[in-house]
């Protein structure tokens, strides 16, 4: 009779914690499944794969140099070419274009392309324009369930893991202590002992549905798969010139620009203490001196 109600309680209490498990799977596999069509169907533009991986700047200027339009010297400055001048040939995409326009109105002082990626404000509204343009043909992707846990369920949960754990305990010595007689006690003490033992393996079973089910990132795989076509096109000297245009944020006409007014404002506040120094300090050095040179003319007899 002990192992008919242990056989029961066991069997009653491993159904309730697998059926969330079970319940997770289901779930799981379906969003998985799902978020996978979704990103099968999505045709990126390699602009946009390119602005989703914050290269969209240096591929536009990769375009741009290997067109004919822009050369980068050694230290990073941009400079239009003849063809880069002509306002009847521009690229046909806005990207390209809108950098291309942001040098020319630069034009004839070079320009890094960082300072452009960073300061130039027209440059940043195209930019913003067409990635908001090409932020709705992006599919939005289901939540995986299970991720961010409520602190109210987690509690909820580690409760449960307790109780379990505690009538594991209990069941597990009512099912030591009590010898078995005949064929259908033996029966229900091993459905019991099944019941208990995957009872230990619950949280195992929870952890390899999570990674089972996991699709991580399909999107992002598809937009890092491979680089734009006008950046991987260029030699390796030229990508050197791009990146290192790119990394440059200060280089505009050519000069340093930046005007520490405080600076100068200190610069002449030093000069203006220097010049009050010299009419009074100097006039005290040189009466201190022919005070000096009067008392050695004196002789040791002499009286003041």
């Amino acid at each position: 009779m002990r192992q008919l109600a242990l056989a029961i309680l066991v069997s009653a209490v491993t159904a309730a914690v697998y059926g969330p498990v079970a319940l997770l799977w289901w779930r799981r596999a379906r969003v998985r499944s799902r978020t996978l069509r979704l990103v099968a169907a999505v045709e990126l533009e390699p602009y946009h794969a390119a602005l989703l991986r914050n290269e969209a700047t240096e591929a536009a200027a990769a375009e741009l140099v290997l067109a004919g339009h822009l050369r980068i010297d050694d230290e990073g400055a941009a400079f239009l070419t003849e063809q880069g001048r002509d306002p009847a040939r521009a690229p046909a995409h806005p990207l390209p274009a809108a950098l291309l326009e942001a040098v020319r109105r630069h034009d004839p002082e070079p320009v890094s392309i960082g300072w452009i990626d960073w300061c130039d404000d027209d440059y940043h509204q195209r930019l913003g324009a067409y990635r908001s343009e090409r932020k709705t043909l992006l599919p939005r992707l289901p939540r995986m369930p299970g991720g961010e846990r409520n602190p109210f369920l987690a509690c909820c949960g580690c409760v449960g893991i307790a109780l379990v754990m505690l009538f594991w305990l209990l069941a597990s010595a009512l099912l030591v202590t009590g010898r078995p007689q005949g064929l259908r006690e033996w029966a229900c003490a091993v459905v019991a002992g099944l019941g208990l033992s995957a009872l230990l393996l619950a949280e195992k079973a929870g952890r390899v549905v999570r990674e089972r089910t996991e699709c991580g990132d399909p999107l992002g795989d598809l937009v890092r798969s491979e680089p734009h076509p006008a950046f991987a096109a260029l030699d390796e000297e030229q990508r050197t010139l791009v990146l290192g245009s790119i990394g440059d944020r200060h280089t505009w006409r050519g000069v340093d620009t930046v005007v520490h007014e405080e600076s100068e404002e200190e610069d002449d506040e030093d000069e203006e203490w220097l010049d009050d120094k010299v009419w009074w300090e100097d006039a005290y050095e040189y009466r201190a001196s022919d005070e000096d040179e009067a008392a050695s003319e004196r002789r040791p007899g002499d009286t003041p």
